[in-house]
């Protein structure tokens, strides 16, 4: 009785013990499964970069040198060119509308009412009307001359910086340019001094000047675009200033009579 107890005693253990064995096993297996799952994941996310990441990545290989002097061309442009449309939008005015509102304040009050209307109406349109009735008393043309002169005024305010914009715009790429030259000559010094024209050697250097040259024609791009809208915004503009010139030239002749 004593060895059937023990011959089932050893048989339990063995059988516990083969169970262990094959749960240990498979909690092994699927950790290691995890953690390929893991990796496999991580290995996708480095490859499958985002834009910003994968932008400064190239801007870093690119070199801090030519590359921090193209970036700051697009900075310096964009400032100046959301300078320059935020002026623009506050220098936008309903014209018709004002003209509407100088003549009527021509016909109730004179000459000064129709001033107290500009003066509270924001814009150049606004002000050339001013300055054509500030000269109404004296003659027609004295008051034509005054509104070319106060004309051109204006058109220079809304010019104001746009040849920086312009500037930047064929300064980025030239330095992209540059930048890519030099860095050809680099890849050449490297080919020299190594004394074979090593596959890697030559990749890598064009790689690097190559970099300038496309962030160089991006930044061009970009203000590029600005620089067209904001140049419509002022034809814009400056068409309604001559358009209101004449308007107001007639409604000073209808005045006089």
């Amino acid at each position: 009785m004593k060895r059937l107890f023990s011959i089932l005693a050893i048989t339990c253990l063995m059988v516990i013990g083969t169970v262990n064995a094959n749960a240990t096993t498979a909690v092994a297996s699927a950790t290691t499964a995890v953690a390929n799952v893991a990796q496999d994941e991580t290995s996708a996310d480095g490859e499958n970069l985002g834009f910003h990441q994968e932008l400064k990545k190239r801007f870093i290989e690119g070199g801090p040198g030519f590359m921090g002097i193209v970036l700051l061309c697009l900075i310096l442009g964009l400032a100046i060119a959301i300078e320059r449309i935020i002026f623009l939008n506050l220098s936008t005015t309903n014209t018709k509308k004002l003209t509407q509102n100088v003549e009527d304040a021509l016909a109730s009050g004179g000459i000064e009412a129709a001033k107290e209307v500009c003066r509270n109406t924001k814009g150049p349109v606004a002000s050339i009307f001013y300055q054509g009735l500030d000269r109404a008393d004296e003659d027609i043309d004295a008051a034509e001359k005054a509104v070319v002169a106060y004309g051109g005024v204006q058109m220079g305010q809304l010019e104001k910086n746009v040849s920086w914009i312009s500037l930047f715009i064929a300064l980025a790429p030239m330095l992209g340019f540059m930048g890519t030259v030099i860095g050809m000559i680099q890849a050449f010094d490297k080919i020299e001094a190594a004394g074979d024209m090593q596959p890697s050697l030559v990749a890598g250097g064009i790689k690097v000047a190559l970099l300038t040259t496309v962030f160089g024609l991006i930044v061009a791009i970009i203000l590029q675009i600005f620089y067209n809208y904001i140049i419509a915004k002022i034809d814009s503009i400056v068409n309604d200033m001559e358009d209101a010139s004449i308007t107001l030239m007639d409604l000073l002749v209808r005045h006089k009579k």
